[in-house]
């Protein structure tokens, strides 16, 4: 690149960066420079920046030992170092922050959808691996060339028209995780899949296929962490990639809605396996076995999925007009919060939702005024007439026969006397 022709960003990163991430990055750059290698700032920061975005992600790689650097830069920020030799990264942590440093390299596929073979290689090579050309932008953070951009695919050009480009036409075939990616910026940048891409992404849908399931559901675990997550959903039922997830999954108005519902219940991020328990909301429970198994997801995860399976099973009874508090009880015991507020929001019957509701809030915490040793005191014997007798009390509680510790006892009292006489 002749000098004429350097674009310098050092101003912009100065006043765009707090001044403590500023001033690391800088420390960073002379480090490197101390140890004879190129340091560059890479990835969703140099995009942000450029796009004037707040930005958190900090990404650096080196032409070097991407290992040694991350140790000398620990060591002057008082920083957490956690090592991966088999990939020459490292990841600092400390207070206030945290970083990635990769030693620049270049990658090859063994076959469609493995896991790259890596080696060391140059800040190109590396920016020649990424997803997207507004992905593979860097800028070099050595002093004397501090801030100048490093653009060899025109990613600059692609922010500017607000356009997703892949580097080459075997991108989609090498790693089909792509697939999504593309669809995730697209939408949050609120950019186009540019036409070329776009026939290339529709072409090799079928490609995922070769992911794995761990690494499909990394990639919608992303995609439901988005602001507004239902706008990458839509666009990935149009192409026909959510399909791919499960052929009876769709991302329609009412997904739509019931998505923004759950943004005015929850402040800040809702928690993720609710959206994924709406997203699979029309499923029978036959799909969600093969979702589950599909994803490889985690216990916690799968609970969710049944349990609001479960529950929307028993919405027809839910949905009766002045059902009996122990009645709600019997039908939502021990079902998880989650799936309780998954139906909440989902079920048509405003009366359903009124009554997971009242169980969520109010009925799911009553507790009997007497224990299973208090019933023994009062000559039940101890088996599993204990269990059925706080049972009934307890029902009872729910539907206001009795408040109080003696009521409890006068009705332990009566049904004592009739399972003696």
């Amino acid at each position: 690149m002749s000098t004429s022709n350097v674009i310098n960003l050092a101003g912009q990163i100065e006043k765009r960066l707090p001044a403590d991430t500023f001033s690391f990055i800088k420390t960073a750059g002379e480090v490197a420079q101390r140890q004879q290698q190129r340091l560059y700032l890479v990835g969703g920061m140099v995009r942000d920046l450029l796009l004037e975005r707040s930005t958190l992600d900090l990404d650096l790689v080196v032409e070097g030992d991407g290992i040694n650097l991350a140790q000398k830069l620990a060591a002057i920020n008082h920083a957490k170092v956690t090592t991966h030799p088999r990939f020459g990264t490292a990841k600092l942590q400390w207070d206030n922050g945290s970083t990635d440093v990769a030693t620049a390299r270049a990658e090859t596929y063994a076959r469609p959808g493995a896991l790259p073979t890596v080696k060391p290689g140059t800040i190109k090579t590396d920016l020649s691996r990424r997803d997207f050309t507004v992905n593979a932008i860097a800028i070099e953070l050595n002093p004397g060339h501090f801030g100048e951009l490093i653009d060899p695919y025109a990613g600059k050009d692609d922010l500017e028209r607000k356009s997703i480009r892949v580097l080459h036409t075997k991108s989609f075939i090498d790693d089909a995780t792509r697939i999504w990616r593309a669809v995730r910026y697209e939408q949050r940048l609120d950019f186009r899949i540019e036409p070329s891409t776009l026939k290339l992404l529709k072409r090799d849908i079928a490609m995922l296929a070769t992911i794995s399931g761990d690494r499909i559901r990394h990639e919608l675990e992303l995609v439901l962490k988005e602001a507004i997550p239902e706008k990458a959903l839509n666009r990935a039922d149009k192409l026909g990639v959510l399909a791919e997830l499960h052929p009876s999954l769709k991302a329609d108005a009412w997904l739509s809605s019931v998505f923004s519902r759950v943004r005015l219940r929850f402040s800040g991020s809702p928690p993720l396996p609710l959206y994924l328990a709406l997203l699979a909301y029309h499923l029978t429970s036959d799909e969600i076995g093969q979702l589950i198994a599909y994803l490889r997801l985690p216990k916690s995860y799968s609970r969710v999925l049944e349990d609001t399976t479960a529950i929307k099973g028993k919405a027809e009874e839910l949905s009766v007009h002045g059902l009996a508090p122990s009645r709600i009880y019997a039908l939502l015991h021990g079902y998880g919060s989650t799936a309780l507020t998954a139906n909440s929001l989902a079920l048509d019957s405003t009366i359903a939702a009124e009554h997971i509701e009242l169980y969520r809030n109010v009925l799911r915490n009553v507790q009997n005024a007497l224990s299973g040793d208090d019933l023994k005191g009062l000559g039940i014997p101890e088996g599993p007439r204990v269990k059925e007798m706080l049972q009934r009390l307890r029902e009872a509680k729910l539907d206001g026969r009795v408040s109080s510790r003696k009521d409890e006892e006068t009705m332990v009292r009566e049904w004592g006397g009739k399972s003696k006489g």
